[in-house]
């Protein structure tokens, strides 16, 4: 399975920041905001992804992320001329894709917790339908949500006024080979973009949806506003700084899985030399993957 990372649109919801930065380049604490979808890919074990960006900003994340082999990776990037909807960027990877499954996550989310490996594992087994998760949230009517009925999906509705459950779908959608045709043959919504939940629903008018819920051990965070950014950071210090472990490293997920040795993860502490971020990788080998 290939990855996708859609890491494009204005940021309209973090302007002024946003005016002449990335979002996805924002800082969340001590990482850029686009390490932590990426960590979530390497944690199912995707190590060939596509990062989309705006054409502005595609110099800036290849100077970040590069090719993608200081982790045992490959990086390839495209861009994504304006914000056309998230389901957009299956037809925009497909040559990328040639013809296999596939795993999108938003730029501006970050999964952390107890079980998710193992939800993002079986995610990445998948080889058709499609596979999207749900997770319990106070504000359901800003997401797009499951709807059950006796126990089964029956539906997937976009930012209902009356929301039908409290399940929203975080941003990060595994799909089989179909999955850019079926974008194709999408309509635009009344704003213009191919929407992420009419695609779902594709799948789900044919009884190839699954929904995987993901439980009280695992934080979802959109990042796509002040407060949910200044929220995110302070998530990731506080546990940082209790635990000792960083959330969202790549250096870390690449060695543990061992597509780095130790010689490739002193080469990634060189180029954070000085940096506590290096000393935290150099400790890592010292203490050993055990």
């Amino acid at each position: 399975m290939r990855g996708i990372i859609l890491a494009g649109g204005s940021g309209t919801r973090l302007r002024p920041i946003t005016r002449a930065v990335c979002k996805q380049l924002l800082p969340v604490f001590d990482k850029p905001m686009v390490y932590y979808p990426l960590s979530t890919l390497m944690l199912a074990g995707i190590r060939d992804v596509l990062v989309i960006t705006t054409p502005r900003d595609q110099g800036a994340f290849r100077e970040l992320l590069g090719d993608g082999a200081a982790w045992g990776m490959r990086l390839s990037y495209a861009a994504q001329e304006r914000p056309a909807g998230i389901a957009e960027a299956l037809i925009l990877g497909e040559g990328f894709l040639e013809g296999g499954p596939c795993a999108l996550v938003l730029g501006d989310n970050l999964l952390f917790g107890q079980g998710l490996t193992e939800a993002v594992t079986e995610g990445a087994a998948l080889q058709e339908g499609a596979l999207v998760f749900g997770y319990r949230v106070a504000d359901p009517e800003r997401y797009g949500v499951l709807v059950w009925r006796g126990g089964a999906l029956v539906d997937v509705v976009e930012k209902p006024q009356l929301p039908p459950s409290r399940f929203a779908v975080p941003g990060l959608y595994f799909y089989g080979p179909d999955a850019p045709a079926r974008a194709r043959d999408l309509r635009p919504s009344g704003r213009g973009e191919l929407e992420i939940t009419d695609l779902n629903r594709s799948y789900l008018r044919d009884g190839r949806l699954r929904a995987r819920l993901l439980g009280r051990g695992i934080a979802w965070l959109d990042m796509g506003t002040p407060e949910n950014l200044a929220a995110a950071g302070a998530f990731v210090q506080g546990l940082q700084e209790r635990q000792g472990l960083r959330i969202g490293c790549p250096e870390e997920v690449a060695w543990r899985r061992g597509w780095i040795d130790d010689e490739g993860m002193e080469a990634c502490a060189k180029l954070q030399e000085g940096t506590d971020y290096a000393r935290y990788l150099r400790a890592l080998v010292a203490e050993g993957r055990g």
